[in-house]
């Protein structure tokens, strides 16, 4: 009965420093903008999370997870709903001045049920548990009851993230050492530009919050550990962790299959994609391009316009220049 409550209580403490986290004010462009995003559309709520997030960044691009109850509450095309049913999430590209301001968003898109299996432990896609046990602002949400269905996704996320932590993880190490392994692990299981350096920066200035969350959830899920000053040593089974690793083993070989195939869904699928791509251009190279109302509707039939107009503008070969190349 204590270890029950113990759990329990451990449990709470997960749900209340999620729970504070969604609530923290942000930006009020950002409500605003959120606010004319979501229009008349049922969504059930919508989560900030991402770099944007952790650092303010004028021209940078903000991240938002829409959560639906169904495909069709979402305003797009059958085939959009249907690709989003099959392969989730489905991406979107948006802008709009708010507050005063010109802001971007990339926008992705899940039914309710469909988080709730991404962030669970039987999933074969790292990607949504490893993206929400980090930091999130729930901007809109419909009612108490779909804030309490998307905490109880924010929760079970950080759950099969800090047991995944405690079996790939060192025999015995610091909550930043877990942490951070984690995050090398599920960034190297993605299709990402980002090194590992990147996957280190998620707890710069945050490490008390994710040490809280990793002994909470332990505790929470029935893990026992030991913990002598900043060590911790969860009490794992040498047959318990290589079983963990083979099953990593397939999540990881299946983690880049998975984002090439969204890659190809989003040529089809992602609204907006084309000025996206314009943006990202301009923002990494400085090369600015014209986009014309043709291209914007059709931007796989004007790539090969577009990476000629990248070519005469000398894109690739500064590019070359700064890898060294001849």
């Amino acid at each position: 009965m204590g270890s029950d409550h113990s759990a329990m209580a451990a449990a709470g403490r997960v749900g209340h420093l999620l729970a504070g986290e969604l609530v923290q004010p942000v930006d009020p462009a950002v409500t605003d903008f959120v606010a004319r995003l979501v229009g008349d559309a049922p969504v059930l709520g919508v989560l900030f999370y991402g770099s944007a997030l952790r650092q303010a960044d004028p021209d940078g691009i903000l991240d938002f997870y829409v959560v639906v109850a169904r495909q069709a509450d979402w305003p797009r095309g059958r085939a959009a709903r249907v690709a989003n049913a099959l392969l989730p999430p489905n991406v979107e590209y948006h802008e709009a001045t708010a507050g005063g301001r010109f802001l971007r968003a990339k926008v992705a898109i899940v039914t309710l049920a469909q988080f709730r299996a991404l962030t669970g432990r039987g999933t074969l896609d790292t990607t949504i548990w490893a993206r929400f046990c980090q930091p999130a602002r729930l901007v809109w949400v419909r009612d108490a009851d779909a804030a309490d269905a998307i905490l109880g996704c924010l929760i079970r996320a950080v759950a099969v993230a800090s047991w995944w932590a405690a079996c790939l993880g060192p025999v015995q190490g610091t909550a930043e050492l877990y942490w951070d392994g984690l995050f090398a692990r599920t960034y190297g299981a993605e299709l990402r530009v980002e090194t590992a350096a990147r996957a280190r920066s998620l707890l710069d200035g945050r490490v008390a919050r994710y040490r809280a969350l990793l002994e909470a959830a332990w505790q929470a899920s029935g893990l026992s550990f030991t913990q002598t000053g900043d060590q911790f040593r969860p009490a794992l089974p040498d047959a318990v962790r290589a079983r963990a690793w083979r099953r990593w083993a397939l999540r990881s070989r299946l983690g880049r299959p998975l984002n090439v195939a969204r890659l190809a869904k989003a040529a089809f699928t992602f609204a907006g994609g084309a000025r996206y791509i314009v943006w990202k251009i301009r923002r990494h190279s400085g090369v600015e391009l014209r986009l014309t109302p043709f291209a914007e509707r059709h931007p796989l039939l004007c790539l090969p316009r577009l990476l000629w107009s990248l070519h005469r503008a000398g894109l690739f070969r500064r590019t070359e220049q700064r890898d060294g190349s001849p």
